[in-house]
């Protein structure tokens, strides 16, 4: 067994990508401990779906290296890669659900990939997920039947069903009421304590971002322009940190 005391579990060392002319990451750096959450700032465009992208291999970095779950991945192939994702999971904007299965069934359908449990355990381990996230009522129901922000905690009850050691939330909050947000973000914190988790949060909202975040990055124009803390973020003196920071303040009044 390795020993992975004090390393990252994910790190971006000096990655870039381009779409053509488009840099969309220039040189960024940033890291996330075990059972820490890092939020990913900044305006649409900044690049931050695409570092979820790269992480989860979908997309390979122009130059720089990227490591996850302790890994270098950058050269892995897609098969190299089956195993990583067992690890690591996304949570879609989208949700991603199958349209055509109930919510229970959508839940269930890692487990049974897994093929190590009887239908009596799947029932009770989907029943308890659905419990977790707050959706238990709605096994039955499909996922047309629900709003976006309970499809995001079914996204997040079937992510869990594989054991992950991270989950990596794309924009959770967009499009959904602040009463949804906040639930939603009691849930990402409530599954890093109670399971360990190591988080990636993409978000422009400042909120939710000082409800999670352990440590931020802020992208802008393709650079990292600031990492650390959410403190150390706030008494940053950087002009489009403090412009950030000062249209969330009065957009969102406390």
């Amino acid at each position: 067994m390795i020993d992975h005391t004090g390393q990252p579990y994910i790190e971006f060392n000096d990655v870039s990508k381009s779409f053509g002319s488009n840099c969309v990451l220039d040189h960024v750096n940033f890291y996330v401990m075990p059972a820490e959450t890092l939020c990913i700032l900044g305006r649409s465009g900044v690049g931050k779906s695409v570092s979820l992208h790269t992480i989860m291999g979908f997309l390979k970095p122009d130059s720089g290296r990227v490591k996850v779950a302790y890994e270098d991945i950058t050269d892995y192939s897609e098969h190299e890669m089956e195993r990583i994702r067992k690890k690591v999971t996304m949570v879609f904007q989208n949700g991603a659900l199958f349209d055509s299965l109930t919510v229970g069934e959508n839940v269930a359908f890692p487990l049974r990939e897994q093929r190590d449990l009887d239908e009596k355990q799947i029932y009770q381990v989907v029943d308890g997920l659905l419990d977790m996230v707050g959706v238990k009522a709605m096994r039955e129901l499909l996922p047309s039947d629900l709003s976006t922000g309970m499809k995001r905690s079914v996204a997040i009850a079937r992510a869990l069903s594989a054991q992950p050691e991270a989950i990596l939330y794309d924009e959770p909050t967009t499009m959904v009421d602040p009463l949804m947000a906040n639930l939603l973000g009691d849930l990402i914190q409530k599954l890093k304590h109670q399971l360990k988790l190591t988080s990636i949060v993409v978000t422009h909202d400042m909120r939710f971002a000082q409800k999670l975040a352990d440590r931020v990055v802020f992208l802008h124009e393709g650079k990292a322009i600031f990492f650390g803390t959410m403190a150390e973020m706030e008494k940053s003196d950087h002009p489009i940190l403090r412009e950030f920071l000062e249209l969330d303040a009065l957009v969102l009044p406390a």
